[in-house]
């Protein structure tokens, strides 16, 4: 689970790591007046998502009015489609250096690791390999002194700044360990006249230890369209196309939506309907997808458990019923397969046996290539 920037600050206050002053906000009129407390500000959008720098979601302001436009502004923007509804309003301060820090999980070793650079900021993914250093963490000791002092070494940090780096990185660690985070990043972590500060915060908690945090809010990062699937117990994820794929089985969707995009297209969602799927369950998925407004419908199903002629009835009712006029692109294939070619038929819809035609059948009918 991730946490937004403001949770993972608060975290980090909780072990003794400096953030910058600040305060919550939710419109435009409150930012303005958090400047009369904080002077000049920075106003960051709270959203999850890694691009609000580049994208405009970060602003500066210096007074009332500088800050009302500056929140209003970020507050109409989508960030990575993800809508601004909080603003985190925090004291400007004076950044001598931007460094890098974080600890994650090294999948492959099973173990904690600390990542640390020299070389912090928005363009921290095109750091030198040499410059970032990697520091596997032994759990049964955890982060001592010394440990932090090499890594220091590493980096070619000496003096005051080695003296900060030494006290900073066990905290850090023992929040993570705590609060069984997969990641906690600081990018940057700001060098200032008063010492080191977490200039921002990205945390993300364990799922399966959940359990054991009763105190965080829970955080989803599902749309409206992605939460009324699980509802309806689909597979399904929002993306950002135009073409409406359905299918039955994880394995034959993921196939169909790399094939749109072989063939120049844009999927507009995952939805793996799953095998055995009955007239309801088929239909709701139909149901689900129309309301994406996509330019064109495909549907690939691949009988084995799943009928034929159950998907062709289902689909023919949510027609009726909608009354679907959009371009429909379909491949059907196995048990009953013919039982539900007849039932297309009659509806006028022409069915492909190859998903390779289904597919660029497809795109085509989008218009775009």
């Amino acid at each position: 689970m991730k946490l937004y920037e403001y949770l993972g600050k608060e975290l980090f206050s909780q072990y003794d790591i400096p953030v910058p002053r600040s305060k919550l906000v939710e419109s435009a009129d409150q930012a303005g007046q958090v400047v009369g407390e904080l002077g000049e500000v920075v106003i960051k959008s709270q959203v999850l998502s890694g691009k609000r720098g580049k994208a405009g979601g970060i602003g500066f302001a210096s007074d009332f009015a500088e800050a009302q436009k500056e929140a209003a502004r970020i507050l109409d923007l989508k960030i990575d489609g993800l809508a601004t509804e909080k603003l985190l309003i925090e004291e400007k301060i004076e950044i001598e250096q931007e460094l890098y820090l974080a600890i994650t999980i090294d999948g492959s070793a099973h173990r904690p690791v600390v990542l640390a650079s020299l070389d912090g900021g928005m363009d921290v993914e095109d750091v030198a390999e040499n410059r970032m250093i990697r520091w596997p963490v032994d759990v049964t000791l955890g982060m001592q002194g010394y440990m932090a002092r090499e890594i220091c070494r590493r980096m070619g940090v000496t003096g005051n700044l080695q003296k900060e780096l030494v006290n900073f990185l066990p905290k850090l660690y023992r929040m993570f360990r705590d609060q069984d985070a997969e990641l906690a990043e600081i990018n940057p972590l700001a060098l200032t006249p008063d010492g080191l500060v977490a200039a921002d915060a990205k945390v993300t908690i364990d799922d399966d230890a959940l359990y054991r945090h009763q105190e965080l809010p829970r955080i989803t990062e599902k749309t409206a369209l992605e939460l009324k699937a699980e509802k309806l117990d689909l597979a399904y994820v929002e993306l950002e196309g135009d073409i409406a794929v359905m299918a039955n089985g994880a394995g034959i969707t993921m196939a169909t939506l790399d094939m749109v995009q072989h063939y120049g297209g844009e999927p507009a969602n995952f939805l793996d309907f799953g095998g055995g799927a009955d007239l309801e369950k088929t239909a709701q998925s139909l149901e689900l997808l129309l309301g994406t407004d996509p330019k064109v419908l495909l549907i690939n199903i691949f009988g084995g458990i799943t009928r034929c002629d159950v998907v062709a009835e289902a689909f023919v009712r949510v027609k009726e019923n909608k009354g679907i006029d959009l371009p429909v692109s379909f491949r059907l294939v196995g048990t009953n397969e013919s039982e539900g070619r007849t039932i297309l038929e009659k509806v006028g819809i022409k069915t492909f046996t190859s998903m390779d035609e289904a597919v660029r059948h497809a795109v085509v009918l989008t218009g775009t290539v």
